[in-house]
């Protein structure tokens, strides 16, 4: 059994994919190809916003936009601890430093409050982090920016599909970053991401940024770097696309049957708010001794993933910063399970799945 099963989808996709990679090595432009146009402006439409900005990977993505918004050395950047790592990079080598804030216990998004009891007249940007195929309470966040004119980097790498009261993930911030991760909703096959926004200002600045900082062919208005997303990638992602609302209304199905499966065990599923769709870029769950569960379903075959062993806050690399206590993060971290998820996941493979936990789980090993 895989914990997210690519072969399948490819199966299904095969030719329209062969056919894409074919039309890019006929043609020959393999950097910004006229495919990377055709799924800027497609995704764009999807995503409900007018730009999208190819770049080479969600990392970038998120540096990309933080430079564009200016943040600079001194700077504070308002985030979730309970996390992936990237942001906080990205913050750190612009010289900027990282405000870690605690989330809620039980969607494990950013908890608006906190995020407004943090903010100081340092305050540059505040990142927002769709985790687990969710969107954080954007309305609040807005709320909350607006008062104080501090813009918000969405990071919708896991929640690309996911909609917000009715509206799509990529207008939700004042620029959205997302990543093409293979593992990712929607993924290339390697490496890729994009900047989403609907500020004209903001698209010629993030283009100009990811090119060297050039406004033309050897002008360097600003300080840049090289970041792009290739053709054939690209190209993937457009034939991705075309199935892609039928592969999220898939994980919701699939997601469903876990959910009850779940229920009847004791086990409480992933909490959904009302008025968000997920796409569930993770099944994540909470137990307890997660580690010997972990390795007891290892052995009878079963694949786990854990986002996040470890909070932000108390990774080596960041303790140079203000001490902070963030307990939901902190315990989060200690009872976080990802069980296998994907669109072509079958209700026998979540039996055998749910059915080996709950043996596990209550057995006196």
């Amino acid at each position: 059994m895989n914990f997210i099963d690519l072969k399948l989808q490819y199966q299904r996709l095969s030719d329209s994919i062969q056919n894409c990679m074919t039309a890019v090595l006929e043609h020959g432009h393999y950097i910004f190809g006229p495919e990377v146009q055709a799924f800027e402006k497609h995704f764009a439409q999807n995503m409900q916003v007018k730009h999208t900005i190819g770049v080479a990977n969600g990392t970038d993505a998120l540096l990309i936009a933080m430079m564009a918004l200016g943040l600079k050395a001194g700077d504070e950047i308002i985030m979730p601890s309970f996390n992936y790592i990237a942001a906080a990079e990205m913050a750190v080598l612009l010289g900027a430093q990282p405000v870690f804030v605690d989330i809620e216990p039980k969607t494990y998004l950013i908890d608006p409050e906190l995020v407004s009891a943090a903010i100081t007249e340092r305050t540059k940007i505040i990142v927002t982090v769709d985790l687990f195929g969710q969107c954080a309470d954007y309305d609040r966040l807005q709320e909350i920016a607006m008062r104080r004119n501090i813009p918000i980097i969405a990071d919708i790498a896991q929640s690309v599909g996911a909609t917000y009261r009715q509206r799509q993930v990529g207008a939700l911030g004042t620029i959205a970053c997302t990543s093409f991760y293979p593992s990712k909703p929607l993924g290339c096959y390697g490496d890729g991401g994009a900047c989403l926004t609907s500020d004209d200002r903001l698209v010629e600045r993030m283009r100009q940024i990811a090119n060297h900082g050039q406004t033309e062919r050897y002008c360097h208005q600003y300080i840049g770097i090289n970041s792009r997303l290739d053709t054939i990638q690209a190209a993937i992602l457009l034939a991705k696309l075309d199935i892609f609302e039928q592969e999220c209304a898939k994980r919701s199905i699939v997601a469903e049957h876990y959910n009850c499966l779940l229920d009847s065990i004791g086990i409480e599923p992933p909490y959904i708010k009302t008025y968000n769709r997920s796409v569930y870029a993770q099944y994540t769950i909470q137990i307890d001794q997660r580690d010997r569960v972990r390795e007891a379903l290892k052995a009878r075959g079963i694949p786990t993933a854990v986002h996040y062993p470890t909070a932000i806050h108390q990774q080596p690399a960041y303790r140079h910063l203000p001490k902070r206590v963030l307990p939901i993060s902190e315990q989060t971290a200690k009872k976080v399970l990802s069980l296998p998820f994907h669109p072509y996941l079958t209700e026998k493979q979540q039996k055998l799945i749910v059915d080996s936990l709950q043996n596990v789980m209550y057995s006196s090993g």
